[in-house]
């Protein structure tokens, strides 16, 4: 079994997108740059992130003049101001670190008061001031010094407010003496900006440091606003001279955070035909965008061959695989490194038998589970773990003449069409194990099949197709057995594991009030691009939202006939939908199932049921 931690040996060969990752950084005429390390969920961001933060530490050890610093977006979730928060991390570092000397320890720490007044001046989020001229009479800050006239106005006693704040801390300052009605002007706020640039920039000249790199990972898994919150501090506050931020993200997700942010300025530019506030705005933020490529059929054999070595294996042989493995991509970085070569570097017999067996199944699926899982690292080890979590169910209930080969074939089309697995799950069931139609698709007798019309075109599709000619043939095979142990697949997967991206579609549905155009826009944008394997996990959490509330149920059915009319493949989850044995259907969504059934002629039968 394998974790769903990150790594601590690379087993994707991603040293190389690394390599070229700092590359850019360590190019002088580069900084300060933002890069975006861009990919779907699971798809090894974080990898690279540890590969580049010890490429870092390694090699510049004792080079105090280069400094990596990392950190988990999602970390700062919970606090009341994400800007501050990321801001006050950075600086904290050199706030601590006393080996830079007294003078920048003393710097670091009048910038992290600067933070912890703009946190309570809400800037950027409530528009709100408080009178902060107590900083300059208690040590001050460089905001405070910066807006002092401003600050003096706001307040009959400004010694009242230093007495204060000497013996309390800043929340019990903030509720005392907050001023709700004077806001901080655009000029005001532009000036504390550059004011806090230049400290910052000051501040790293000071300690010496020639190049600051962060390294920010896990941002999609944080709120819209969080997500926009550490995007604009990166850009506003800290993107200063000899600085490096290269940030791990999903770009649909950041993308759809942007819109929630801006939408009522994005609702008026798709209302001009211009559609560039999105894009226009992550070039901004991002200068240069990394998209990861998918694993090929070659690497995802090679990955889940070193990730059995790393379960099979001790410490000492599983290093000596790494390490071929290592010498092997620098040589050949498209042909397989499989049980051969690890053979080679283990040079013990005993050892590399029951590697063998497992490696032997595997390099004979790889094709078909890179194209299905969408050569995605993460969804390979849950696959996996799945795998082999089911074997051992298999083992525990004594299950006899239990075939590894057929689990793993049966999974992968579990993966990749749920909607075709539980269909094969209804033919067996009727024919106590065996699966008529299936037999005669793997015999290519489309012609006498009892499939017709859409299912037939279902099981026609090239990936179906593959799955179809590849062994072993299921057709004449009892499969009772194997959809025992999968069971806990064919009810609907719950919301708590979900891929975090289906999590963000769903709610940007799901938002109630929204123009039919914006609907529409995100359907085409973020529904479309999907994987299938996603879209039905999709459709079905929102026939799920209509079970929990009643009071969304006419909202789901306008998303269903929107998702119908741009050629989604909900057909199933519509009728379940309209099912009056599910839902009491009320006259309103039947009048949204009629109207949908009048453009779609394939569902007459809905009305029938």
């Amino acid at each position: 079994m394998w974790s769903d931690n990150i790594a601590k040996r690379d087993y994707l060969g991603f040293e190389v997108h690394a390599n070229l990752i700092s590359g850019l950084v360590d190019e002088p005429n580069m900084l300060p740059i933002t890069i975006g390390v861009f990919g779907d969920w699971g798809s090894g961001k974080s990898t690279i992130m540890e590969i580049l933060k010890k490429h870092y530490d390694d090699e510049h050890a004792s080079n105090k003049s280069i400094v990596c610093l990392q950190f988990n977006g999602w970390v700062f979730e919970g606090y009341d101001d994400a800007k501050a928060a990321l801001i006050g991390a950075i600086i904290e570092n050199f706030e601590r670190n006393k080996s830079y000397g007294r003078k920048v320890v003393n710097k670091a720490k009048k910038l992290s008061k600067s933070v912890n007044w703009m946190r309570m001046l809400g800037f950027g989020v409530k528009n709100i001031a408080i009178p902060i001229v107590a900083a300059s009479l208690t040590g001050g800050t460089s905001v405070g010094l910066q807006i002092f006239n401003w600050a003096k106005n706001l307040v009959s006693d400004p010694q009242q407010i230093a007495d204060a704040i000497k013996d309390t801390d800043f929340a019990s300052f903030q509720k005392k003496f907050i001023k709700e009605s004077a806001a901080i002007s655009v000029e005001e706020q532009y000036q504390m900006v550059r004011k806090f640039r230049e400290d910052f920039k000051e501040l790293l000249n000071e300690a010496g440091i020639k190049k600051l790199i962060i390294l920010i990972d896990d941002l999609d898994r944080c709120l819209p606003d969080r997500i926009i919150d550490n995007l604009e501090a990166i850009k506003l506050f800290l993107n200063v001279e000899n600085t490096a931020f290269i940030i791990g993200a999903d770009p649909r997700i950041v993308r759809d955070a942007i819109r929630h942010r801006y939408k009522d300025l994005i609702e008026r530019d798709d209302a001009a035909e211009n559609g560039r506030v999105v894009i226009d705005y992550l070039e901004k933020l991002i200068q240069i965008p990394y998209s990861l490529p998918k694993l090929s059929d070659s690497e995802v054999e090679t990955y889940i061959s070193l990730l059995f070595c790393e379960d099979l294996l001790d410490a000492s042989n599983l290093n000596k695989v790494h390490k071929a493995f290592t010498e092997f991509r620098k040589k050949d970085r498209y042909s397989i490194f499989g049980i051969e070569q690890i053979a080679l570097a283990i040079s013990d017999a005993s050892v590399v038998k029951p590697l063998r067996t497992q490696i032997r199944l595997i390099s004979q699926l790889s094709p078909l589970i890179a194209g299905n899982l969408d050569g995605n690292p993460r969804q390979i080890k849950r696959f996996l773990n799945t795998f082999m979590l089911r074997k051992k169910l298999a083992e525990v209930a004594n299950i006899a003449d239990f075939r590894d080969d057929i689990l793993a074939k049966l999974m992968i089309l579990e993966y990749a069409e749920p909607t075709l697995f539980t269909e094969l799950y209804a033919w067996q069931s009727q024919n106590k194990g065996y699966a008529i139609p299936l037999k005669e698709l793997e015999n290519k007798s489309e012609e006498n099949t009892s499939l017709s019309g859409d299912k037939l075109k279902k099981w026609n599709t090239p990936k179906v197709s593959t799955w179809l000619k590849s062994k072993p043939y299921l057709g004449c095979e009892d499969l009772r057995d194997y959809f025992w142990i999968s069971r806990d697949r064919l009810g609907s997967i719950s919301n708590n594991m979900l891929p975090p991206i289906v999590k963000t579609v769903l709610s940007a549905l799901m938002v109630s009030g929204q123009p039919e155009t914006l609907i529409i826009k995100k359907i085409r944008e973020e529904v479309k691009t999907l994987p299938d394997n996603l879209q039905y996990e999709l459709y079905n959490q929102l026939v799920k939202q209509a079970e929990i509330s009643s009071g969304d149920r006419v909202h789901i059915f306008n998303l269903f006939e929107y998702l119908l009319d741009n050629k989604c493949s909900c057909e199933e989850q519509f009728r379940t939908l309209c099912s009056e044995k599910v839902f009491k259907l009320k006259p309103a969504q039947n009048k949204i199932i009629e109207r949908i059934v009048g453009k779609h002629s394939d569902l007459q039968s809905i009305i029938k049921q």
